[in-house]
């Protein structure tokens, strides 16, 4: 299972070489078809359908009615007390990371750059609709960095691999058995 967020390591993979079951995040139907599009903003949900995706398209519970075909994100696999734990709080990459964690094993991700080498956006798709300017301030990606430490940590079953770039580090949040770091060039 190829896992594909949206920083801008990728975008000089071709993605399409990997015959991987991919799961990708909100806008990335428009340049590549994922088995699974995660989209937990109402204007990327919307976006997909008016676009004809055929993926599965997944939301959060509280939408998915609204829009018809459209699944659920998984629930959380643990209570937490902190506003991070909260499923509201959940981005489109922490929820695609856990739903491959419940469709396989082997789980490869790419894209999930976390921080801007830049003191600007890191996103593939930004200055484009649904997006930020490239101009604006990077997301500060604590909560991402433990939502997706808590996958890792629940699913001892899986292995992840993360490819990056050389200079790439793994977060001390993300540094358990199950989870490996390799060159972007290796994928």
């Amino acid at each position: 299972m190829l896992v594909i967020g949206n920083g801008e390591s990728r975008k000089n993979i071709n993605i399409t070489l990997y015959d991987d079951d991919r799961i990708g995040c909100n806008a990335i139907h428009r340049d590549l078809f994922v088995n699974h599009l995660v989209c937990v903003d109402r204007r990327m949900v919307k976006e997909a359908l008016d676009n004809n995706v055929t993926s599965h398209i997944y939301t959060r519970p509280d939408w998915a009615n609204d829009y018809k075909g459209v699944l659920t994100v998984p629930e959380l696999p643990y209570n937490g007390t902190e506003r991070w734990d909260e499923p509201f709080q959940w981005g489109s990459g922490p929820y695609a990371v856990l739903l491959a964690a419940k469709l396989d094993t082997i789980i490869k991700l790419v894209g999930f750059d976390l921080n801007s080498k830049t003191k600007t956006v890191n996103n593939i798709y930004k200055d484009t609709s649904g997006y930020d300017a490239g101009t604006k301030r990077p997301v500060d990606p604590r909560y991402w960095i433990h939502q997706i430490g808590k996958v890792f940590s629940l699913y001892k079953k899986c292995k992840f691999t993360i490819y990056n770039d050389a200079e790439w580090t793994l977060p001390n949040a993300w540094k358990y058995p199950n989870v490996s770091l390799d060159n972007i060039t290796n994928l």
